[in-house]
């Protein structure tokens, strides 16, 4: 790791390891842990990760082995039903009595000095989470990496099924607790088949042979669109951050598929009053652990420091720290994180335009058919693949289905700064549709690149036309002088997102496509969130940079 990694501490401790613990669940089922810690004299506070996925590669080098040569104990433990653990894996029902009978467990060991954080990624912060839902008195910080906390919000933001990581998901869960080479086979078989797989109908029959009989839960999550169903009472752990004491590490990537609950975590901490941070780099939920590790242990293990070994010495100056994207990117140190700026609007306009000045009157501005058997595809943009990030859009933008909306060349750096969103009128011929929409940075020489995107799906009994906003996720982009701004306007990005059928039949069981035309009506408006002056084409506002170059590395 350190061969791979520029920047990771020197080690402090030789790493001892208990493996094959047997710790009981409230029922007696046997949770199978490692144990980690430091060769040397003294006591030294524990941290303990719970993860689906399996107790090896690469969570026993990141997280056992890491923290305990750097004096910590270390837990880390496979959640029921995986990795040997017994019982029955469950996304959520079972973690907050789980991870309680780990505390409970630990107050028993002779080495266990009362301190405890916890760490981990994705799944392993909802087991976070699910612990501070009633923490234990010995619970003294946590971090929180790329983490869930709402799985209905996953699976379904604003109404629309998240098709192609609800498969990689399905895939992670069922082979990577049974070692690299399993998971990494089904990974390809995935990637093989996700292009036939995802057109086929029914789609609960076309997942079988990437998935088989084994993840049931792909076809009760993604049956159950409404977040009202029984189905998903008690899985969102927002209620946690919403009464929390206990200080909380966040870290994130501006194209992690779990940014936008990274920002409702720490909204939710910071009206608490809950000592927290933020760390937003230039990654996606995989790169975040991957080229972004150095720095995001390095904020984990400041953090875990300051709250369990009464060290500060590590943490940063400000609150919040972002990678400002763009040509001139870089990072900024911030007070806080703006929850609500003042947006300055932008309008798209006819001809393609997008202006500063609101249209006089309402009326159509253009139309585009949908055709859900010729699907509009996802290029980048928050995914598990790959293929995650920003993106060459210029053979998206080309596609009769996508209409673009562009800014004039800006004399001067433009710097937008928090959540992104588009206020649109929209009217459709079957009332059946998606509307997916996308701020882009055009160059001098015409290359648009995506910035931040989302979708929503319309409710087929408004009335037309009529007004939708999508949010299209949060930012800090620095638009060049000479850059364009552009909104990107289309009828899906699939197989990112399940496609609309058109049919109003349930997204697994459809059997039939029918195309929708979709119109974009003035007055409709692309909402950027300024940073310093107002007004289009004005300079970027003051901001500290840190030592980092532009793809987010330490220089």
């Amino acid at each position: 790791m350190r061969a791979t990694w520029r920047g990771l501490p020197a080690r402090r401790y030789d790493v001892g390891w208990e493996p094959g613990l047997v710790v009981p669940a409230a029922d007696g089922s046997p949770l199978i842990t490692d144990h980690y810690f430091p060769r040397g004299r003294g006591d030294f506070p524990t941290v303990m990760v719970r993860s689906p996925y399996g107790r090896g590669l690469p969570w026993s080098p990141m997280y056992g082995v890491l923290l305990a040569e750097q004096g910590f104990h270390v837990i880390l433990q496979s959640c029921r039903g995986t990795g040997g653990s017994g019982g029955a894996f469950d996304l959520w029902r079972n973690e907050a009595a789980d991870g309680q009978a780990t505390v409970a467990w630990l107050r028993d060991r002779p080495w266990f000095d009362g301190r405890l954080g916890t760490a981990g990624p994705s799944y392993l912060g909802y087991t976070q989470w699910a612990l501070a839902l009633d923490p234990p008195p010995e619970l003294r910080a946590m971090a929180v990496q790329v983490g869930l906390h709402d799985p209905h919000a996953l699976f379904h933001p604003h109404g629309a099924p998240r098709l192609e990581d609800t498969l990689a998901i399905g895939v992670g869960m069922t082979y990577q607790h049974r070692g690299i080479t399993p998971f990494l086979r089904a990974t390809l078989r995935l990637r093989r088949h996700l292009p036939d797989i995802t057109r086929k109908l029914p789609l609960r029959e076309a997942v079988r042979p990437v998935l088989g009989d084994e993840t049931p839960w792909f076809d009760e999550v993604l049956s159950r669109p409404d977040a009202a169903d029984p189905y998903w009472e008690g899985a969102s752990t927002a209620a946690a951050a919403d009464r929390a004491t206990v200080p909380v590490c966040l870290v994130s990537g501006w194209h992690d598929i779990l940014l936008d609950q990274t920002v409702e975590q720490y909204d939710r901490l910071r009206r608490a009053g809950c000592d927290t941070s933020l760390l937003i780099g230039p990654w996606t939920h995989t790169s975040a652990l991957q080229r972004g590790w150095p720095d995001v242990f390095a904020d984990t293990l400041a953090w875990l420091r300051a709250h369990l070994c009464d060290d500060p010495s590590g943490l940063r100056p400000t609150r919040v720290r972002v990678h400002t994207g763009g040509r001139d990117a870089g990072w900024r140190d911030l007070d806080d994180w703006p929850a609500s700026p003042a947006g300055e609007h932008w309008f798209p306009a006819p001809g393609g335009r997008l202006t500063a000045e609101e249209p006089a009157s309402p009326g159509p501005l253009a139309s585009f058919r949908h055709d859900p058997a010729d699907p509009t595809p996802s290029v980048g943009g928050q995914l598990l693949s790959p293929s995650a990030g920003a993106r060459d859009n210029t053979a998206l933008e080309a596609r009769e289905d996508v209409l673009t909306f562009t800014g004039p060349p800006l004399t001067e750096p433009l710097e937008i700064l928090g959540p992104v969103s588009a206020r649109l009128r929209v009217s459709t011929d079957t009332g059946h549709a998606d509307v997916f929409a996308r701020l882009c940075d055009v160059d001098a020489a015409g290359r648009s690149t995506n910035v931040c995107d989302g979708l929503v799906r319309l409710d087929p009994r408004r009335e037309d036309p009529s007004e939708a906003t999508v949010p299209m996720s949060s930012t800090a982009h620095r638009f060049a002088a000479g850059h364009r701004v552009r909104l990107q306007i289309s009828g899906g990005a699939h197989p990112r997102f399940a496609r609309n059928t058109g049919t109003g039949e349930p997204v697994l069981d459809a059997t039939a496509l029918a195309p929708v035309r979709i119109t974009l009506h003035a007055p409709s408006a692309l909402i950027l969130p300024r940073a310093g002056a107002t007004g289009p084409g004005g300079s970027p506002a003051d901001g500290s940079a840190a030592p980092y170059g532009p793809d987010g590395a330490r220089e």
